[in-house]
């Protein structure tokens, strides 16, 4: 079993508690071990820049506590190459691109997000965990 990387978006839902998608990642989340799972520090420029930009030091605070439950995967410049290639090849955005890149590069499992688009670019590798109704199997 490899690390799951963990896209921005799920972390934002669960971290601010979305209102529809929140508990749903959260039951994913309780799935498996918290050190199964791999961030970059991409995740935590996203997941830190909204709540630094309004001054909101209490959310600021409980993303740096979270983030740091999850496992910390360096940005090395061959993650940014494989980015290149996959933004050239599948046309998604920089940040998708870099999340997929560091993903494959770290050798993962898997990569959970709610972006179609990021599913498609990954060729099985990137698992919308928000697709499947609440309360059904987590991919693996």
């Amino acid at each position: 079993m490899g690390l799951i990387y963990l896209d921005t978006c799920l972390l934002v839902y669960a971290i601010e508690g979305h209102p529809e998608f929140g508990a749903r990642v959260l039951e994913a989340l309780s799935a498996e071990p918290p050190g199964r799972y791999a961030i970059t520090p991409l995740v935590k420029l996203e997941c830190l820049a909204a709540p630094m930009r309004t001054g909101n030091l209490v959310l600021q605070q409980y993303y740096e506590q979270a983030l740091e439950q999850l496992v910390l995967l360096p940005m090395t410049d061959e993650v940014f190459v494989q980015g290149a290639r996959l933004r050239a090849r599948f046309g998604i955005k920089t940040p998708d691109a870099l999340h997929l890149a560091a993903a494959q590069h770290h050798g993962c499992s898997a990569l959970w997000t709610h972006d179609e688009r990021l599913v498609a670019a990954a060729h099985g590798l990137a698992v919308n965990v928000l697709a499947a109704p609440a309360g059904s199997a987590r991919p693996r």
